[in-house]
């Protein structure tokens, strides 16, 4: 199975994680603030429970639910196939998030930015390794 680490746990990071656990994934959705975390576990939970109701997903809402794990810190870029980052459209912030995964992450993990008005590229120059940063 592969793992999926979503940082911002905000409207499109928990968008994100859900989509991915819907899809099988196991997702650690990171986020520095616990009452975000919350939020975006609530908000997954009431829209899984919704599909589900509707018929579009077959899976129980709990097993689509099991496969998320909220966390705080950046600790399991270390363990992951895969990291997509959702945070604020705040390049320095981001800087400091792709320079930290880059440092942790393994080589063949592709580091994803869900941004919408940074280039890539500037996101890219953070890192060691631009060659693994995507949007």
């Amino acid at each position: 199975m592969e793992y999926i680490l979503v940082i911002g746990a905000g409207f499109m990071g928990s968008g994100i994680a859900q989509v991915c656990a819907q899809a099988g994934y196991r997702i650690h959705l990171m986020d520095i603030k616990r009452e975000a975390l919350k939020k975006a576990l609530r908000g997954i939970h009431w829209s899984v429970e919704k599909l589900h109701a509707k018929g579009v997903i077959k899976e129980s809402p709990q097993t689509v639910l099991e496969r998320i794990t909220p966390e705080q810190d950046l600790k399991s870029a270390a363990n992951v196939n895969w990291v997509i980052e959702a945070v604020l459209e705040v390049e320095n912030l981001k800087h400091e998030i792709f320079k930290e995964l880059d440092r942790i992450t393994p080589l063949k993990t592709p580091l994803a930015s869900n941004t919408s008005s940074i280039p890539i590229t500037q996101i890219a120059m953070a890192t060691q390794h631009p060659e693994r940063v995507l949007g």
